[in-house]
């Protein structure tokens, strides 16, 4: 079997998240100005433009130069994985594909501008604002931590 094509669904997961992340970014820039905010629900949900140039949270503040190794590591990572690792899991592929297109999409930012752009501002809980690289990260660890709960609970079931 093509090493590349064994797990289709990480490389689905992969290009939706990525082009979704791609998408929603060119859009927030074509519309918008920086600080400039749009009350989709005021006072609950709102798009607002914002560059942050840490991670999630804004934690490591003004430190992306390490960040945007990390996130070409962790791209590298998953994709050497899933190219020469073993075929993966359905909960797996969905999963890994998910987080790999977070941390591509959130890396061309701090590669392009060594900034993320971001404008998904949910007020109702004073959320930090995020995008949806994010989004599709946390999707991912979701998928992951499903699979290993549903991968557990098969095994023992099917045990003697």
């Amino acid at each position: 079997m093509n090493k590349v094509l064994k797990n289709p669904l990480f490389w689905g997961a992969a290009i939706l998240g990525l082009s979704i992340d791609r998408f929603t970014k060119d859009w927030v820039m074509e519309v918008f100005q920086i600080g400039e905010s749009w009350h989709v629900w005021p006072g609950v949900f709102h798009f607002t433009f914002v560059v942050n140039s840490g991670a999630a949270f804004s934690l490591f503040h003004e430190q992306g130069e390490w960040l945007r190794w990390v996130s070409l590591l962790v791209s590298l990572v998953l994709f050497g994985m899933v190219v020469w690792g073993p075929q993966l899991s359905f909960g797996e592929q969905l999963g890994f594909g998910f987080i790999f297109s977070g941390a591509l999409g959130n890396g061309i930012d701090r590669f392009a501008s060594g900034k993320v752009i971001d404008f998904i501002d949910v007020r109702l809980i004073q959320f930090p604002i995020f995008n949806m690289a994010d989004v599709f990260i946390n999707i991912g660890v979701i998928c992951l931590i499903v699979s290993a709960f549903w991968t557990e609970g098969r095994s023992r079931s099917q045990k003697p």
